[in-house]
């Protein structure tokens, strides 16, 4: 008998047929969304609060506090709980009700912040009510946990499950934790493997995908663990967003259209065998408030 904890991770790759890519190449989906949080950040969330139990810095009872774009939240809401923790989320105003909502059905406690602030003043928020009201603050985008479950599960399932045949590997960045903890395990593994992360162009909004300010890039981030970065547009990750549900049946969010529409057009220009695989963040159902899928 699994418990729910238990049921995170492991998550299926799926292969996406398009006559357009060439035979020889690959193109893999790692659903992510499996998980029972809906995201990849249920392992994130679970790499951090495991971590800080165990090190005796976080006590059944406790409180906790942290800012989100919305996954991690979600993420966080229903795995403190199992662990008999407090938790409050730190957010945007404009994250999407369904975030928001789903949040509070898991028990967490919810702070909207100003949205011109963005998730920087968010994250602001959240370290001063740490300090001054005794929370504690996991600091996904600094904590080296969220690095090291990646390192410890998401890469070790790529390799297995491809049979050490993947060569290419396309993620949205973020708190860039998925891709760091990817990207050591799968070098580790074969160094000619590459490692593309994907960026919003400027002025794009895509959630779950960021362009930090110097001040607020996250400290677990390592530049020379990524080979490349490719920037895609707000329309471009909308438009593949609702190919992967439309000709694929993977309802997904933004950031995983954006990962997508990298991942495709690599496929289209290689000529030699190849295999691809993305990551598919989440699930779309918690974006359909937006109006995104009527753009």
């Amino acid at each position: 008998m699994q418990d729910i904890l238990d049921l995170i991770g492991q998550t299926p790759l799926v292969q996406i047929h398009d006559d357009q890519i060439p035979a020889e190449v690959n193109l893999l989906a790692k659903l992510e969304s499996a998980n029972p949080g809906g995201s990849v950040k249920d392992r994130t969330a679970l790499g951090m609060i495991r971590g800080a139990m165990e090190r005796g810095a976080l006590h059944e009872g406790d409180k906790i506090i942290e800012a989100t774009s919305g996954n991690t939240g979600i993420a966080l809401a229903m795995i403190a709980r199992q662990f008999g923790l407090s938790m409050t989320l730190v957010m945007p105003e404009n994250s999407t009700q369904e975030r928001i909502d789903t949040m509070k059905a898991y028990g967490g406690r919810v702070i909207l912040t100003p949205a011109e602030k963005t998730i920087e003043y968010s994250r602001k928020l959240a370290e001063e009510m740490a300090e001054e009201e005794g929370y504690y603050i996991l600091n996904q985008f600094n904590n080296p946990d969220n690095y090291k479950i990646h390192y410890q599960t998401t890469g070790p399932e790529i390799w297995e499950a491809t049979s050490g045949d993947v060569t290419h590997f396309v993620s949205s960045m973020g708190t860039t934790g998925t891709i760091m903890g990817v990207s050591r395990y799968l070098k580790e593994k074969n160094k000619a493997v590459k490692i593309i992360g994907a960026q919003p162009s400027e002025g794009s909004n895509i959630p779950g995908i960021r362009r930090w300010s110097p001040e607020y890039l996250p400290k677990i981030f390592e530049p020379d663990r990524v080979d490349y970065t490719r920037e895609v547009s707000r329309r471009n990750a909308i438009e593949h967003m609702k190919t992967l549900a439309r000709d694929h049946g993977i309802f997904a969010g933004m950031s995983s259209g954006g990962a997508f529409s990298i991942a495709r057009d690599l496929a289209l220009t290689l000529t030699n065998p190849a295999t691809i695989v993305f990551i598919v963040c989440d699930l779309g159902d918690r974006y359909l408030s937006s109006g995104i899928y009527s753009e």
